[in-house]
């Protein structure tokens, strides 16, 4: 077994989208070969009510597919070709824009104010970016959860994984989606398959994944009271972490265990012409979309 090697760390950094949602981008709009086939993500974790309640106003898509799973809160969702849905906790929406639609979100938190989910896109290849848009809503009663011995926990949305099958099917990128939970101080490794991009995003605990395939995890110096110590370098909330090649991922929870976002996808390695939610391959293909949206003919009726 090989164990991948982190190519990439970074922390989420704050932005603003939507009508001023406050949230985390873990990434997007810079290189994209490094998450290839994914484009962008968006921890949406909130619990301030003024800071995220006025949303996702009407905007398009086109070129891509957006995924959205809701931890706390809900997302009530609508489009121009008249769908209509909620997500509540646990939830998930798969949803392929293909040629195009008109899409707006509305969060909400819980009783307690609080809202959290993430967003995130995945690329089409230039044969399907023109396909029919569709909508996978997904229930979190129907993902399956599969416990170890150990206590580790995986919920799997999407793909195969220890001999389950996630709900949410048909994908382009052929992606496998876990949010998995290591308990405190354990190590593990999970499989992935060689030939896909994959990433790791934390959002509750730490760990490390860097050289994991030893117990002591990365070492670094530090001082305490005048004398030098040697301890693990843990990474912690909203960290992103890119792996290189390798046929598994291996991770060493600390002490208060890790919660992650482990996906993989099949790189698309096409030509990305990026203006905000359209996604197509050329520049040309660009100002056609934007064309269609001044002239009325973004939105196609179904054929």
């Amino acid at each position: 077994m090989s164990i991948r090697p982190v190519k990439h760390e970074s922390k989420a950094q704050p932005t603003r989208e939507g009508a001023g949602v406050h949230l985390h981008r873990v990434f997007g709009f810079g290189d994209p070969d490094l998450t290839d086939p994914f484009l962008m993500m968006d921890d949406f974790r909130n619990d301030n009510p003024a800071q995220y309640n006025r949303g996702f106003p009407w905007h398009p898509h086109r070129g891509i597919e957006t995924i959205t799973y809701v931890l706390a809160g809900t997302v009530e969702h609508g489009d121009s070709l008249g769908n209509r849905g909620l997500l509540g906790a646990g939830d998930v929406q798969w949803m392929t824009a293909g040629r195009g639609i008109m899409h707006q979100e509305m969060p909400k938190g819980d009783f307690a104010g609080r809202m959290h989910g993430f967003q995130l896109w995945a690329n089409l290849p230039s044969s399907l970016k023109m396909t029919a848009p569709r909508y996978q809503d997904v229930k979190a009663a129907d993902i399956p959860v599969v416990v170890d011995d150990d206590g580790t926990a995986v919920r799997i949305v999407t793909g195969e994984f220890w001999g389950r099958t996630g709900p949410v099917d048909g994908i382009a990128a052929e992606p496998v989606y876990l949010d998995i939970s290591v308990p405190p101080s354990k190590r593990k490794t999970f499989k992935v398959d060689t030939y896909r991009k994959a990433f790791a995003y934390i959002f509750a605990g730490s760990g490390t994944f860097r050289d994991a395939s030893t117990p002591i995890g990365v070492r670094v110096e530090k001082e305490v009271n005048g004398e030098e110590l040697n301890i693990r370098d843990l990474s912690g909330n909203r960290t992103l972490v890119v792996f290189d090649t390798g046929d598994a991922v291996t991770v060493q929870a600390g002490d208060e265990g890790i919660r992650f976002l482990l996906v993989s996808g099949k790189p698309i390695e096409e030509p990305v012409a990026w203006h905000g939610p359209i996604v197509m391959n050329t520049r040309e293909e660009l100002m056609q979309a934007m064309k269609d949206l001044q002239n009325g003919t973004f939105i196609q009726a179904a054929h």
